[in-house]
């Protein structure tokens, strides 16, 4: 003969499983498990019950009690699943997006500001996000380079000067190492500046042949103003293989600009010099896509690695695996605020970081 916490927990489960709606399984749960529920009203009967019953009735009843709970959450669960989904069922996502509706009183947050919106009839349209132009030059850049076999690295914002200088054979006198040009930090590192660090640690990563670009934020100590910023943002290049040459640099340059500002873009490279290339070249462009038509700007710098720098990385490598004797190679680096100006028309570099959505929605 089953006891009379079974036959109350087979009540239960069957008007759960029967119930149509919320309300009434509410109701269930209080009949059964409120403070004067049938099955909570067992707690007080173990009081009478004898000392060799208790642990008996008492196992029974929270077994009882965990069954009914969780029936009730999982049609509560059913409900709600049922509710979203009809909720759903009902969204024409033909129509535009919107927010607000007629009487809404509420908030837009348009611009970034809390605006209100009392009184309001009709609807607020969902504006279409877009990536910032730095973004989108940087997404450009990547998928040409990509193309031409370069694959993607990285490297710290905050570097030490072997890194930043001494790798790239830059001596102890040169300006870029003063106070006056580098945010260094306390501990003696420093925010780098040119993403051309990434080019060591690429080659003390791996052995040659390697071919990356390594695109991200640089620092200097500039005055801000149009054409100048603390923050800009560069794509390093290295391609290190058997009989590189000037010619193959001048080749990968030339179709990375050809892409980016069009088929009849005309590319010039002039003598130049960095501590960490030989020969260095600057590298100009003419187009009359761009505005000016005839007019050569500069956009890129480059050269085949200096021997030094092979010797530096095989010094930290510990071992000859960029013998400049056997391996040669190309690097370049490119300002991104830069061609993004030149490209898009811009004519302050300050506008990429004011997030003006008068400048930032003519490239959505």
């Amino acid at each position: 003969m089953s006891h009379p916490l079974e036959q109350l927990r087979e009540d239960a489960l069957r008007e759960i499983e029967s119930e149509s709606d919320e309300k009434s399984l509410d109701a269930v749960r209080v009949r059964y498990l409120g403070r004067n529920g049938s099955i909570s009203a067992w707690g007080e009967k173990m009081k009478t019950l004898s000392a060799a019953e208790r642990p008996v009735i008492g196992k029974l009843l929270n077994e009882v009690r965990n069954a009914v709970t969780a029936a009730l959450d999982a049609r509560s669960e059913e409900f709600r699943a049922q509710k979203e989904s009809e909720s759903l069922g009902r969204i024409d996502i033909s129509l535009p997006g919107a927010t607000g509706a007629s009487g809404y009183s509420g908030y837009s947050e348009y611009s970034g500001f809390s605006t209100p919106l009392t009184g309001y009839s009709g609807f607020v349209p969902l504006e279409r996000g877009s990536l910032h132009p730095l973004t989108q030059m940087l997404e450009r850049s990547i998928e040409i380079f990509r193309r031409m076999g370069f694959a993607l690295a990285d490297g710290p914002d905050i570097e030490d000067e072997w890194h930043c200088f001494d790798a790239l054979n830059t001596p102890p006198e040169h300006p870029a190492r003063n106070e006056q040009d580098t945010f260094f930090l306390r501990d003696g590192r420093l925010l780098r500046t040119h993403t051309s660090t990434v080019q060591i640690r690429a080659m003390q990563a791996a052995p040659p042949p390697i071919r990356v670009i390594a695109p991200g934020a640089a620092y200097r100590r500039d005055e801000l103003d149009a054409t100048h910023s603390p923050q800009f943002h560069q794509i390093e290049g290295l391609y290190v293989d058997e009989n590189v040459s000037v010619a193959d640099l001048k080749g990968a340059l030339e179709f990375f600009m050809r892409e980016l500002f069009g088929p009849d873009t005309a590319v010039q490279f002039r003598p130049h010099f960095f501590p960490f290339t030989e020969p260095s070249l600057e590298v100009y462009v003419k187009s009359k896509a761009l505005k000016g038509g005839e007019q050569w700007i500069e956009v890129a710098g480059s050269g085949v690695v200096h021997p030094a720098v092979f010797e530096q990385v095989n010094e930290a490598r510990g071992d000859k695996a960029y013998d400049p004797e056997k391996w040669s190679g190309y690097a370049f680096g490119l300002g991104m605020d830069r061609l993004a100006m030149i490209l898009f028309d811009i004519p302050d570099i300050r506008l990429f970081a004011q997030n003006d959505l008068r400048f930032l929605r003519q490239f959505a």
